[in-house]
């Protein structure tokens, strides 16, 4: 009989990994929003290293695409914390179109993932 969802142990695991991403998107996502709003340059105006790096020009980013940036940023927390709620409700894992478990080792690079491969590759 096929596994119908991944074991407490295993949703440990997965928690773990999402609980260490939602960390590095976290600062990821301040570093941008504090770069938009010019917040980190700690009074030093024109002379902050961000500000510096937004008016250097075409090997730069420019404001709207770190705006864009921020906004994948947070959508990607989202997905993170909505993924967590799954492993609350021992739903995690399961592809939400075939309704068959979701390949481990893509949770693992994938841990927000809802869809399975063959779920993905139909969609596409």
């Amino acid at each position: 009989m096929a596994k119908t969802r991944y074991s407490d142990n295993e949703l440990q695991e997965f928690k773990d990994l999402i609980h260490n991403k939602l960390a590095e998107a976290k600062v990821d996502l301040e570093l941008l929003k504090g770069s938009l709003s010019h917040n980190d340059d700690h009074g030093t105006n024109d002379t902050g290293r961000t500000f510096n790096m937004m008016e250097d020009g075409s090997d730069t980013l420019s404001r709207e695409e770190v705006a864009q940036l921020a906004s994948r940023q947070e959508k990607f927390v989202g997905s993170l914390n909505n993924a967590l709620i799954r492993i609350e409700n021992k739903t995690y894992g399961i592809c939400r179109v075939t309704g068959k478990l979701i390949q481990k080792e893509r949770l693992m690079l994938v841990p927000h993932a809802t869809l399975s491969i063959e779920a993905k590759n139909a969609q596409d």
